[in-house]
C-alpha cells in the first residue's frame, strides 16, 4: 500500500455536497481506501474572479494503484460529476481532483507531476493537508506543517458540517 493525498475542490452544483460525495467515491476506487479527510474550506477562486467561491478539502488514500492509474480513476470521478475539460484554466467546475502526493514519488510526465506543482504555495491545499497529516514530508520541499505556516491563509474559512 502507498499513502496518496488528493486535493478536492468544487465551486458548482452545491460545492460542499460535491466534495463530500467525492470523499466517499475515493474510498470506492479499486485497490484503495480513504483513511482520512480534512474539513471543508471555502475560499475565493484562484484565477478568473468571475466565478463562485470554491469549497476544498484533502483526503488521504491507502492505495495499491500506481500513480497514473490513480490519476485515471480520479479523472473518471471528475467526469461522473459532470466536469468538462474545456480548456479554460482555473475555471468553474463541479469537481476537481488533484493527485498531490503518491508516497515519496517524484513524477514529471506530460500528464502528471507529483508532488503537485501548486502544493507548496496554495493555502487551500496546505491547510487541509496539515490538518490530516502535518508531519508528512513533501519530497523536495519540506514538512507539510512548516509549509502551511508560510502561506497566507486569510482567505480560507472552515465550513460547518
Amino acid at each position: 500500500m502507498t499513502r496518496a493525498f488528493v486535493g478536492i475542490g468544487s465551486n458548482l452544483d452545491d460545492p460542499a455536497a460535491q466534495v463530500h460525495r467525492a470523499i466517499q467515491a475515493l474510498g470506492a476506487i479499486a485497490g484503495s481506501s480513504c483513511v482520512a479527510a480534512s474539513r471543508c474550506y471555502r475560499n475565493p477562486p484562484m484565477g478568473p474572479a468571475d466565478q463562485p467561491d470554491y469549497v476544498n478539502a484533502v483526503a488521504a488514500l491507502d492505495t495499491t494503484l500506481p500513480p497514473h492509474d490513480l490519476l485515471a480513476a480520479l479523472q473518471a470521478l471528475e467526469a461522473e460529476a459532470g466536469r468538462e475539460r474545456n480548456g479554460r484554466r482555473w475555471g468553474p467546475r463541479p469537481l476537481d481532483l488533484d493527485l498531490l502526493l503518491h508516497g515519496e514519488s517524484r513524477i514529471d510526465t506530460a500528464d502528471l507531476t507529483v508532488p503537485h506543482p501548486g502544493l507548496t504555495v496554495r493555502p487551500f491545499v496546505l491547510v487541509p493537508l496539515a490538518e490530516i497529516e502535518p508531519d508528512r514530508w513533501v519530497p523536495g520541499a519540506g514538512r507539510v506543517a512548516d509549509l502551511a505556516a508560510k502561506v497566507d491563509d486569510s482567505g480560507l474559512m472552515a465550513e460547518e458540517d
